[in-house]
């Protein structure tokens, strides 16, 4: 599909049809997002309930126009874009950076990452009126999107103000393809006003090359994530008062029901056989911190909660690590890894994190999010997918009683990481092509 140039465009009967049918529809949702974010404000945090009305597109504006807009939906996306934003600010160190997000989890790890070098809210609501009421405010001279979100409005909106929209480390199952592919009315009219689409991999690209991406404006860029993780290595060797080595440590990273009490379940066959084995899990989302304390509890184990210790004692063998953006942290001091939303049905999170620092990698079936990473780490021996905690537990008491197949796991799996490096570059000279 060739790009939709402004000096020639007439809007179509359809497409303007769809479009005002979008936008109707959001609209009348207006009054029942609103009454859900004054519901929502005993369980939200804070922040997002001090900033709800930035989703309606009363945005701060920033201190310089002219700059970078990235908008990241949640944390994994702002981990994924951070060292692309980081280049940026290293080799444009006058431009101003704005990230948005739509999750306070995702708004967190962007203050985290950037502290207040950044400027930083959340993406308004897809309206037409929200949308160009927040571009007038920051005047970005390029919009990115990162991975999947692709708001029709927003797209629009930036076309026709001459932005030019990036969506870097792309991502397009073949599930959203077919959807796509249904709403083609559209769908297709906003496909032909990106200006370019970084595809992570061969699947994602064939998929936006069958949804009619012209392949001028498409590239395979492959995944900005391995360059972000080999960046994100962390050096330290304690942590929590734990020292990497001193004994077996399992670090279960981002998990969702039931993968805790697959976990734990595991760990109840391996200290069978391993008494000095321990367990970190990290939740991915924080309104859980306290719902996987209970579980922890309901096992009758003793262990100890981050936010309330700064150092584990040495005969606690649980640890719930309840704070934000110190995964990394603890896969710095681990001997394996499990990354979860992988038997929870979510598609699994990132297996690169746990790659970078050479840890033997445990993950369930559901790998959707990221096929190729974990197919790469499967093949190399780096990767062991699980059904259950029979399966886990299986695993993690073979590494610990062969420590040596441990090793050549997690060297084979940094070993990928190395030898797939190279997106961060190929995406910064596709952006390259649309500055001024």
């Amino acid at each position: 599909m060739p790009a939709v140039k402004r000096s020639d465009y007439k809007p179509k009967f359809v497409e303007t049809l769809c479009r005002w049918g979008y936008s109707c529809v959001l609209a009348l949702l207006i009054p029942f997002a609103i009454v859900q974010l004054v519901k929502r404000g005993s369980t939200r945090n804070k922040d997002y309930n001090r900033r709800r009305f930035e989703r309606f597109g009363f945005v701060r504006r920033p201190p310089k126009e002219n700059g970078y807009l990235f908008h990241c939906v949640s944390v994994g996306e702002v981990v994924a874009a951070s060292c692309l934003i980081k280049r940026i600010m290293r080799v444009e160190p006058d431009a101003q950076i704005t990230i948005t997000t739509t999750t306070s989890t995702g708004s967190a790890r962007v203050r985290d990452i950037f502290k207040d070098t950044v400027h930083h809210f959340y993406l308004p609501y897809d309206l037409h009126l929200a949308m160009a009421g927040m571009l007038k405010r920051v005047k970005p001279k390029m919009v990115m999107i990162t991975e999947v979100e692709l708001w029709p409005n927003l797209v629009h909106t930036c076309w026709k103000a001459h932005i030019p929209v990036v969506v870097i480390n792309a991502r397009m199952t073949d599930r959203s393809a077919k959807r796509y592919k249904k709403i083609g009315k559209l769908f297709n009219p906003m496909l032909g006003k990106l200006s370019h689409v970084c595809a992570q991999g061969q699947r994602d690209y064939d998929n936006y090359s069958w949804l009619g991406m012209d392949s001028k404006r498409l590239t395979l860029t492959n995944n900005i994530k391995f360059d972000q993780a080999s960046s994100e290595v962390n050096t330290l060797s304690r942590f929590i008062g734990i020292s990497r080595g001193k004994s077996p440590l399992l670090v279960a990273g981002s998990t969702h029901e039931p993968e805790e009490k697959a976990i734990l379940d595991a760990a109840l066959k391996v200290w069978k056989v391993f008494p000095s084995f321990r367990v970190v899990i990290v939740p991915r989302h924080p309104e859980r911190f306290d719902a996987v304390a209970k579980i922890i509890e309901k096992y009758n184990l003793s262990f100890a909660r981050t936010s309330e210790v700064a150092s584990v004692p040495d005969d606690t063998n649980v640890i719930l690590l309840d704070e934000m953006g110190k995964l990394n942290q603890a896969y710095a001091i681990a001997s394996f890894a499990f990354v979860g939303g992988s038997i929870a049905e979510r598609g699994g999170h990132n297996a690169l994190e746990p790659a970078a620092f050479a840890l033997p990698i445990l993950m369930g079936p559901h790998t959707f999010n990221n096929p190729v990473i974990c197919e790469y780490l499967q093949d190399c021996g780096a990767l062991t997918i699980v059904e259950n905690a029979a399966d886990i537990a299986a695993a993690l008491t073979n590494w610990i009683g062969n420590p040596a197949e441990s090793v050549t796991a997690g060297s084979a799996g940094k070993q990928v990481l190395q030898n797939n490096s190279g997106a961060l570059d190929a995406t910064l000279t596709c952006i390259g092509k649309y500055l001024n």
